[in-house]
């Protein structure tokens, strides 16, 4: 079970990422002033199923591309989800009680993967490099 602290620790021990605080006090996460994982504010392509009410409570992280995408969002567990807006963009949406549902590891490969798209070339290379010692 993680949870945002876990996000946070997970997000910022990866090389050269910076994370901004927004005045409402949701987390984006940047490597190179690039965007990899992001609280959502409410939006009109969010809503709860059962309310309607904009979901205050989206994060959203990059993925490699639209076949992980698709991998993710098949997912049984259904944890991971897109909206319109997001119709062919690498990314996944995923509501923050559901960081409850998967484990450290998984966040961490999410994490990783997200960031992994931004980073530069030769710091994603390094990283990958120390990480199969």
């Amino acid at each position: 079970m993680t949870t945002m602290a876990d996000l946070d620790e997970l997000a910022l021990a990866l090389p050269q990422t910076t994370k901004d605080v927004s005045e409402d006090g949701r987390p984006s996460y940047q490597v190179h002033g690039k965007l990899f994982c992001v609280h959502r504010g409410r939006r009109r392509d969010a809503v709860d199923a059962s309310t309607g009410e904009r979901l205050d409570d989206v994060l959203m992280f990059r993925v490699a591309d639209l076949g992980v995408k698709d991998l993710l969002l098949a997912d049984e567990r259904g944890v991971f989800f897109t909206t319109p807006h997001f119709d062919g963009y690498p990314a996944v949406l995923m509501r923050i009680p559901d960081l409850g549902r998967i484990d450290r590891d998984e966040l961490f490969d999410l994490v990783a993967e997200a960031w992994l798209t931004r980073a530069q070339k030769r710091v994603a290379k390094a990283w990958l490099e120390a990480q199969a010692r």
